[in-house]
């Protein structure tokens, strides 16, 4: 696709709710299990008693934080979001912190996404379980290939089964609350087992219930993952952005909410059971279940429960669950690469992941994406339970400092504003984004406390090495800017240098050497001369005799070399000419031969490439390659042509009248 039409690729707010918010309304998928497993330590009655209290509890910090968010969409809209909020009011170390911080989550989304999808979809295919990291290994590769086709591309492909996830799952809750009402809703298929407590955990202390009930939030709030990904891709809106994405937020928050309540509700509903170690903690008859026992999500639990008399609506709940958990991990896949373009913008990350690829998609950060989360995926075997530890600190780290922020943001911007209909609208706004820094600042250190010793630590540590690589990469730029900066007088840069040395490198007579000297004396240099090592003194005297008997006009030198080094020999004399002469430019020319073959590269241009390195860091010298094509180059350049002259794919084998021909 061509630069021009990136306009082509920007989303309605239709497209836009699945690609951003797919992550965020899927972890109604696995929100409710975190929130009931943790509860489950103290046993089945505090589970049934507090769920819906927890859960409670979420949603009031998803609602504090969507609304949050609206004003963030509405005063950054250029896509750096918490990044550009954060580094905009708080400075360029607040919003590293935010940015590695991201980078983790966005990570993790993939990873845990991926995993729980695949967990999901064992509900109803046998065959899934015990593969379950091969398989989210390939789905990974598979979201990237379709993703590297680009954003309205995989919106457009992924648009369908996140509505029909919403559908399904707001349509089992309406039936399930009806059937309810009605007195027909079945127990679920574990209420009938009894939930022991954990080894420990029978009599509770008050401190502990508190720190328990606390370990369940920070786990429930995993529902609050992926809000930020619409703040960061709001350029991605069609005009106007900021309203659209917006109003892409508020639908986005209204569903999760409708989604997660209605989860836990019917769980209590159905006395469903949930246990961590199943096999252990759940009982029939005063007697454990045994590892023989498999026990299924919430959401199929639920399924089975609602739908106990129509088995196509478990198929389809679990066939579209394990589709969208999979389809959230292309949240990611839209924000990561947007944080990194602005990233690599600002100098804190390598600059090649600011760069669109064929499809006007950020392909370097979709790729770097990608191996990370596969890497992840590898080394935690694809078990969304040790996964989730290391979820939801870097959401609440960006989410806290963003909001403070904001809260600067209006304090500076009310200091200007003289108009009483304007103040009012930012002093509304400073409240809603001061509530909103409150509550993610008190949830993280909850998260913190509750879940660091079990893995989120561990996101720490790559968020701290994250940020120091940054700011590495931040350093580097910022010294090749200072060393390669014109100074204040131009003359020092403009001033011509004595002479030009040129030197050609022969190691037999062939046309590559004909052809390098040729080039050579055509640039008109103030001294020529040839040289070659003396690795053998039988093919040097060949060499020397032939060279006199062809009658060519340049001096040709034979550098001595006892111990048969090349590299070293000219390195020597090249270090000693610039020695001799240090007004003069150095200019060697090094014939090389160009090959169509990978394997052709292992037999040719070794010595020359060891030359070419060497001579890169020797200063004042200047490296010419003389390329020479041998017949197996040809059939690549024809097809350097086709692909240079024909980007549109066109069928015609040469270039077309209109393009310049090459010679």
């Amino acid at each position: 696709m061509r630069s021009d039409r990136l306009g082509e690729t920007l989303l309605p707010k239709r497209i836009a709710l699945p690609v951003f918010a797919s992550d965020a309304l899927s972890s109604v998928a696995y929100a409710p299990d975190e929130i009931l497993l943790t509860l489950a330590i103290a046993g089945g009655t505090i589970a049934a008693l507090h769920s819906w209290q927890v859960a409670v509890a979420v949603v009031f910090v998803m609602v504090v934080v969507v609304a949050s968010y609206r004003q963030n969409v509405h005063a950054y809209p250029s896509g750096g979001g918490d990044y550009e909020v954060a580094t905009a009011n708080l400075g360029p170390r607040a919003g590293m912190t935010v940015a590695s911080a991201l980078l983790v989550d966005y990570v993790l989304t993939v990873a845990v996404s991926v995993s729980s999808g695949v967990q999901n979809a064992g509900a109803a295919l046998p065959w899934v379980r015990g593969h379950e990291m091969p398989i989210a290994v390939l789905l990974v590769v598979v979201l990237t290939t379709i993703n590297l086709r680009g954003v309205r591309e995989s919106g457009t492909a992924f648009a369908v089964p996140t509505y029909a996830f919403m559908i399904g799952i707001v349509g089992m809750a309406a039936w399930g609350f009806a059937r309810q009402a009605m007195g027909t809703l079945p127990a679920a298929p574990s209420a009938e087992l009894d939930l022991v407590p954990e080894p420990g955990y029978g009599e509770l202390t008050a401190l502990a219930f508190v720190f328990l009930l606390l370990r369940a939030f920070s786990s429930g709030c995993a529902a609050l993952t992926g809000v930020e990904a619409i703040s960061n891709g709001v350029p991605a809106f069609r005009k106007p952005k900021s309203h659209n994405a917006a109003t892409t937020l508020l639908l986005m928050g209204a569903i999760s909410v409708t989604m997660l309540m209605s989860m836990v509700l019917l769980a209590r509903a159905t006395g469903l059971q949930f246990a961590e170690d199943p096999a252990t903690q759940l009982y029939r008859d005063g007697e454990p279940v045994g590892a023989g026992y498999v026990q299924e999500t919430v959401i199929g639990q639920l399924a089975h429960t609602v739908f106990d008399n129509f088995p196509p609506g478990v198929f389809f709940i679990a066939a579209v669950t394990g589709v969208i958990l999979i389809l959230a991990a292309n949240t990611a896949f839209n924000g990561f690469p947007v944080l990194a373009s602005v990233l690599a913008r600002d100098g804190f990350v390598p600059r090649q992941l600011s760069q669109r690829g064929d499809r006007l998609a950020f392909s370097n950060g979709i790729l770097i994406l990608a191996g990370a989360a596969i890497v992840l995926i590898v080394i935690y075997d694809a078990q969304v339970t040790r996964l989730i530890q290391l979820y939801i600190v870097g959401v609440f780290v960006s989410f806290t400092l963003s909001q403070i922020g904001m809260v600067l943001h209006w304090n500076r911007h009310l200091t200007d504003e003289r108009d009483p209909t304007a103040r009012r609208r930012m002093q509304r706004s400073r409240v809603i984004n001061g509530v909103g820094a409150t509550m993610s600042g008190l949830v993280l250190i909850v998260v913190l406390a509750t879940k660091f010793v079990h893995g989120a630590g561990y996101a720490v540590a790559a968020m701290v090495l994250l940020y120091f690589l940054m700011a590495a990469v931040r350093r580097h730029y910022d010294s090749v800017s200072a060393e390669l900066a014109l100074s204040d007088d131009p003359r020092e840069e403009r001033a011509l240098p004595s002479r030009v040395h040129a030197i050609v490198l022969v190691s037999k007579i062939h046309k590559p050497t004909m052809r390098a000297l040729a080039y050579a004396r055509a640039s008109r240099p103030s001294y020529l001369e040839a040289i070659t090592v003396d690795v053998d003194p039988e093919s040097t005297r060949e060499l020397l005799h032939e060279w006199d008997a062809r009658d060519i006009p340049v001096p040709l030198r034979a550098l001595d070399s006892p111990y048969r080094e090349i590299t070293r020999p000219i390195l020597s004399y090249v270090k000693d000419v610039r020695a001799r002469y240090p007004r003069d430019v150095l200019t060697v020319y090094v014939p090389e031969y160009v090959v169509g073959h990978w394997w052709e590269h292992i037999l040719h241009n070794q010595s020359a490439l060891r030359l070419k390195t060497a001579l890169l860091f020797t200063p004042g010298v200047m490296m010419v390659s003389v390329p020479w094509q041998l017949a197996s180059s040809k059939g690549q350049e024809q097809h350097q042509w086709y692909t240079d002259t024909n980007p549109a794919g066109r069928s015609s084998a040469g270039p077309g009248p209109d393009l310049p021909t090459r010679r």
